[in-house]
């Protein structure tokens, strides 16, 4: 018997372990970018603590167990499943709860008014169909799991080629997350805009009907409408845009759950229907411009940032520009506010006296 022999993890621990990874992923994202921890004395030295060493040493450990005592697909899927409930289901089951509890309140913080609530006159009240959405809404994100899923048992199983997303114990340098996460959304912002354009928005393609019975039905958005679509419409529209830029670049699977989420959390709040969101020029904007395109018959704003609208000159209402522009005005007006306050609440200062 070999005392020193390392002991396996339990079921219990691997169940722990998976369930605790997407929250570990996202709760100190500097543990997760700096992959060795002598990088936060030499790259961020603001940073540096001895803290962010353990943190990023426990993560490590965290990260290492999950890969080696589960099958790589199983982390895979698993981890993706964490993060869409994490950022996408729970907070829109959450708004949805909220509306539903507190209409009068909704209301106040609703864009479109009481014709932004899921279970007001518009959506035919409690026995309407927010219920449909919803479920929906969940059925297309474990569709686009078993799609992802599917491309990789393709890959390892079939064609016997390595995996579609890089799948490792060595985690990435934040300098190849940084660049992964850039050039990910600006592709995803390409064929967003192309896709919804062209394959649900052309009047020759055979998607667009699918499209303009499902999503463009509902008179105004809430969180659930991101993902509620036609399951091919959701595909060309969602899916694609999402998992081909992390194929094509083979991310690794740590950035993909960073990219993931980032991708859940816009899809939460753009499509919530609030009008107090957490930045006024990024979500706040996107928000806008997918209200204008869901209400407006899909005659503009295609893509998810609206770059490429803008580019096109396909916008409807502000561009990106104008958000740009107004959340630049708004800053130098709360600087100068504050400014004046300070120089009100400064005492004067005493004269001395010849």
């Amino acid at each position: 018997m070999n005392l020193f022999q390392s002991a396996q993890p339990s079921l219990l621990d691997r169940l722990w372990l998976t369930i605790r990874y997407p929250y570990d992923v996202i709760r100190n994202p500097l543990d997760a970018l700096l992959s060795v921890p002598a990088l936060s004395f030499l790259l961020v030295p603001t940073f540096s603590s001895y803290s962010t060493s353990l943190n990023l040493l426990f993560f490590y450990v965290t990260w290492s167990t999950l890969i080696l005592s589960n099958s790589p697909l199983k982390v895979e899927v698993l981890g993706t499943l964490g993060i869409r409930l994490l950022f996408y289901l729970v907070p829109a089951f959450a708004f949805l709860a909220f509306d539903a509890a507190v209409p009068k309140l909704a209301v106040k913080i609703k864009e479109h008014g009481e014709t932004a609530l899921p279970m007001g006159e518009e959506h035919g009240g409690v026995r309407g169909r927010w219920w449909k959405v919803a479920l929906v809404s969940t059925a297309n994100v474990l569709l686009g799991l078993a799609m992802q899923t599917a491309v990789e048992l393709l890959f390892t199983k079939i064609l016997h080629i390595r995996s579609a997303l890089k799948i490792s114990t060595s985690l990435p340098l934040p300098w190849s997350i940084a660049i992964d996460l850039i050039r990910g959304l600006f592709l995803r912002e390409i064929l967003s805009y192309f896709l919804h354009r062209y394959l649900l928005h052309h009047p020759d393609s055979p998607l667009t009907e699918y499209h303009m019975r499902w999503q463009h039905t509902i008179a105004a958005p809430y969180s659930f409408v991101a993902n509620y679509d036609h399951p091919l419409a959701y595909a060309v529209r969602v899916f694609l845009p999402t998992y081909l830029p992390a194929l094509l670049f083979r991310f690794h699977l740590l950035t993909y759950h960073m990219y993931l989420a980032i991708v859940s959390l816009e899809e939460t709040f753009a499509y919530s229907g609030y009008d107090v969101l957490p930045s006024g020029l990024i979500l706040g904007g996107i928000a806008r411009r997918q209200e204008r395109h869901l209400m407006g018959e899909g005659k503009g704003n295609y893509s998810c940032l609206g770059v490429c609208d803008f580019v096109a000159g396909t916008s409807l209402g502000e561009d990106v520009v104008d958000d740009v522009r107004e959340e630049a005005e708004n800053h130098n007006v709360q600087d100068k506010v504050q400014g004046r306050a300070k120089k009100v609440g400064r005492k004067p200062k005493s004269r001395s006296r010849s």
